[in-house]
């Protein structure tokens, strides 16, 4: 059997010198680790409105399919994110009772799981890779170079040869060698 930690929403944020981006944090129940995923402003402002209770999101498309879901099907789901793969997590939604699995994009199945109160869990290994210590009080948070997009590589790449910052691009460029290897 999988071993695997349960997360939980903590928070959506922007990411600086970004217009169009903004950054999930998810942390373990424990709130002692925690994890990031990019998503696009769009879904920023959806996170947002759940996690500040708006009213109008009870009639919101993801809380009224997950309604349905629920109470006229009695589907029993999970949220599993099982891998990382070129800077994307490989999250599948999983049926609890017939163990099928769908693949849904990461930050959208944060979202369902907001909706839906669907619990989301990780892998425990890719957790004690990923994850990073948590802390409430943090201005900035620290980001697994793997969890960027291949652009957001670029371009992190591109602005550390012009601040002079040699070493994070050397760690930069080995990651996207890494990536154009397999």
């Amino acid at each position: 059997m999988m071993s695997k930690v349960r997360l939980k929403f903590h928070s959506v944020g922007e990411i600086v010198g970004s217009d169009d981006l903004a950054i999930i944090t998810l942390t373990d129940e424990p709130m002692e680790r925690m994890i990031t995923i990019v998503c696009d402003r769009a879904m920023a402002v959806q996170m947002e409105l759940r996690s500040k209770q708006i009213p109008i999101t009870r009639i919101m498309l993801p809380e009224v399919l997950a309604g349905i879901i629920k109470d006229q099907a009695g589907i029993m789901m999970d949220i599993l994110i099982m891998d990382i793969i070129e800077g994307q997590y490989r999250t599948l939604l999983y049926n609890r009772v017939t163990l099928e699995q769908v693949p849904i994009r990461a930050s959208d199945a944060v979202l369902l799981s907001m909706a839906a109160r669907i619990p989301i869990y990780m892998e425990s290994s890719l957790m004690a890779r990923q994850s990073v210590r948590f802390s409430e009080n943090s201005n900035a948070i620290s980001m697994p170079v793997n969890t960027l997009s291949t652009e957001m590589l670029d371009k992190a790449l591109q602005k550390a040869v012009e601040d002079e910052n040699y070493e994070l691009a050397s760690h930069l460029r080995d990651e996207k060698k890494r990536r154009e290897q397999k």
